[in-house]
């Protein structure tokens, strides 16, 4: 089944600090061809509440992808990764590391935690668009997600 024929809005999960960031992530979600339902969390322990539906996150939506930044307060991306695969009700959701980091420790270690794919964010703004617009055609248009 692909996503399309889902019928329902395609849920994600952007885990970022940056408001900057946030904010193009969303104009850019508007200008997709999908409907789409963007949830933000702004560090890692929110992320975690909001994927395990703890305290005001009880009736969070459950993603179909979650975009995470590798450095955010309180809990960092790699450590939100490592909880996520190791969640038997949360490890296939694909994760897109989402970062400004270009570092190969980093990359190497994402995909180590078993990230399914790894995006360094662009400097310039209209690249930041066009990539986060690449991610969610080719997350939510051509991939199969799995079903909760």
């Amino acid at each position: 089944m692909n996503n399309e024929s889902r019928g329902s809005l395609v849920e994600i999960l952007l885990v970022e600090d940056n408001p900057g960031d946030i904010r193009l992530t969303e104009e850019a979600m508007k200008e997709g061809k999908m409907r789409n339902n963007l949830s933000v969390a702004r560090d890692g322990v929110e992320a975690m509440a909001f994927l395990r539906r703890e305290g005001e996150y009880a009736d969070a939506p459950r993603p179909d992808v979650i975009l995470l930044d590798l450095n955010l307060p309180k809990k960092d991306g790699r450590s939100v990764l490592a909880e996520i695969k190791a969640d038997p009700t949360l490890r296939r959701i694909p994760v897109v590391i989402l970062t400004s980091s270009k570092a190969e420790e980093d990359i190497l270690n994402s995909y180590d935690l078993h990230a399914n794919c790894y995006v360094t964010k662009p400097g310039d703004l209209e690249q930041f668009i066009e990539v986060v617009k690449s991610v969610e055609d080719f997350w939510v248009q051509i991939v199969k997600l799995p079903q909760e």
